[in-house]
């Protein structure tokens, strides 16, 4: 079928005068499928984060749950620590007074061994003592022995 040129312009001006509505509406309909699709994934990040942020805070949660009990295990340490410095302080003050009794039996110790040496040494300065005035006997008689030894042996040689 041939178309005539007046039944052209006739759809021309048609096609002019809707162009523009047409045109218009399948841009807005353009704009509003990607604004949806924006919007959608607009929703879906808004989601995620809200997810992200409720883990977060559960994680944080967990996190202040661990350090006090934590903080319970360090104070339950502390106590201990406490009681065995308790211990430790009872244990130093026996052995302070254990080796202030062995300092006391040593002085002991000290002062009867020297009451010991003392009495050795008194022992020793009388033997001293003795052995003088015995050798110095032993002196006089060897002298006096000697003397008269020579005396009787000039008198025999000499007679």
């Amino acid at each position: 079928m041939e178309l005539g040129d007046r039944e052209l312009d006739k759809i021309g001006e048609y096609v002019k005068t809707h162009l523009a509505e047409w045109s218009r509406g399948n841009v807005l309909e353009f704009r509003s499928n990607r604004e949806l699709d924006l919007l959608e994934r607009m929703v879906r990040v808004e989601e995620s984060l809200k997810n992200q942020m409720e883990l977060t805070k559960q994680g944080f949660e967990s996190m202040d749950k661990r350090f006090e009990s934590m903080d319970k295990r360090f104070e339950s340490m502390d106590k201990r620590f406490e009681s065995m410095d308790k211990r430790f302080e009872d244990m130093q003050i026996s052995m302070d007074k254990r080796f202030e009794f062995v300092d006391k039996r040593f002085e002991d110790m000290q002062i009867s061994m020297d009451k010991r040496f003392e009495s050795v040494d008194k022992r020793f300065e009388d033997m001293q003592n003795y052995m003088d005035k015995r050798f110095t006997g032993q002196q006089w008689v060897m002298g006096l022995g000697f003397t008269v030894l020579a005396a009787l042996m000039s008198i025999f040689n000499f007679f």
